[in-house]
């Protein structure tokens, strides 16, 4: 008799577990996920983001460092080009964007709802270049940059470069200028800094995430990782990369002429020169531009970079989460940053970024309390 039991008991189960898991098939849910979207089986809370690889070096650190503090929070952060975090988060694909161009006026427009922009460190773009023979840092006006990215300096030895290179043993080599084939946030602040400053550029070209460059000029690469991997196994080449990661590659990087005639190096120093100038005068929503700005020791190809995240959060776990991780990066999170050739947030923007974090809401309910 106890037999008989323990084999309907038995049956029932095994009949019952066919049932879920027949019904899990035909729903298109893989086996063993978990429905709610916010947790996974295991029970941990995982978020997705996508864009910049222009932070990626410092997000990657962040979301390491968060992890081991916050064990049951997963964060996967895919370095996908600003213009493609940008979608990912219109398309809500992404539970968060990173973007080092801020969203335009129209794209803000066409969002299911408001999109707050959150900076969260400050870089630099930097022009990098393999010329074994040259021990000294190449200096470069944006003049000089935006003809070699037009295709009108083809020559190294070009009179030109060595006006502001008289002590430089230059080769007689073609220049092979690289540029991000993808759509990126680099690619922006680059071309925004060289439309302020040469005319010619900003007609032919223009500030964008992902130019038309000059047929014939160049070519392209897929992220900063890209440019830079271009640029360090190819000869008389040079390209433009985010500053940490020229650092990490141990390659020499140029200095660039500034707004006050001074040929400046990318640091912490120089990045913050330039974004101290403009605070006062940064917008309520906090999208701006620091390229070309003023002062003897500004670094002209500064920005700040962003995460991009709705206001009003569809999911209360979720956004909960993505709150207190923006809150933790842009305060505990910012002591990672100079080791990794960041500059971290002014004091007076931290100020203004806890607003924005204040701000976010799920069904219209704060996030934070």
């Amino acid at each position: 008799m106890i037999n008989k039991i323990f084999f309907v008991r038995k049956f029932t189960s095994l009949f019952l577990l066919s049932i879920a898991i027949f019904g899990l098939a035909c729903s298109g849910q893989p086996v063993g996920q978990n429905s709610g979207g916010s947790t996974d089986s295991g029970g941990a809370m995982r978020l997705q983001g996508s864009g910049a690889s222009f932070p990626k070096p410092i997000y990657e650190k962040w979301v390491s460092e968060y992890g081991k503090i916050n064990p049951n929070v997963k964060i996967d952060y895919q370095a996908t080009g600003s213009g493609a975090g940008q979608k990912a988060l219109l398309s809500k694909t992404a539970d968060f964007g990173a973007s080092d161009d801020p969203m335009s006026d129209e794209d803000l427009k066409n969002a299911s709802g408001e999109i707050l922009h959150i900076p969260t460190v400050l870089g630099a773009v930097v022009l990098t270049y393999n010329l074994p023979a040259v021990n000294e840092p190449l200096k470069l006006s944006g003049e000089t940059i935006a003809d070699i990215y037009l295709g009108n300096i083809k020559n190294w030895n070009d009179e030109r470069i060595k006006k502001d290179n008289p002590n430089l043993n230059l080769p007689a080599a073609d220049i092979l200028p690289v540029y991000r084939a993808d759509s990126s946030g680099t690619s922006a602040v680059f071309t925004d800094y060289l439309s302020k400053t040469v005319p010619a550029w900003k007609e032919k070209v223009g500030t964008n995430k992902q130019p038309s460059w000059i047929t014939g000029v160049g070519i392209g690469a897929k992220g900063n990782d890209g440019v830079m991997g271009q640029v360090k196994q190819t000869p008389n080449s040079i390209g433009y990369v985010e500053l940490t990661f020229a650092k990490a590659n141990n390659v020499p990087t140029a200095h660039i002429k500034n707004k006050a005639g001074s040929f400046v190096e990318a640091s912490l120093e120089s990045v913050s020169a330039a974004a101290g100038g403009t605070v006062a005068q940064m917008p309520e929503d906090l999208r701006v531009q620091i390229t070309n700005a003023e002062g003897a020791n500004a670094y002209p190809i500064s920005s700040y970079t962003y995460i991009l995240a709705y206001k009003d959060q569809s999911d209360a776990a979720k956004g909960k989460v993505l709150a207190d991780f923006l809150w933790w990066a842009t305060h505990d999170g910012e002591k990672y940053v100079k080791d990794l050739h960041y500059a971290p947030l002014p004091a007076e923007v931290v100020k203004k970024v806890e607003a924005k974090i204040n701000s976010m809401t799920a069904g219209g309910k704060p996030l934070k309390q």
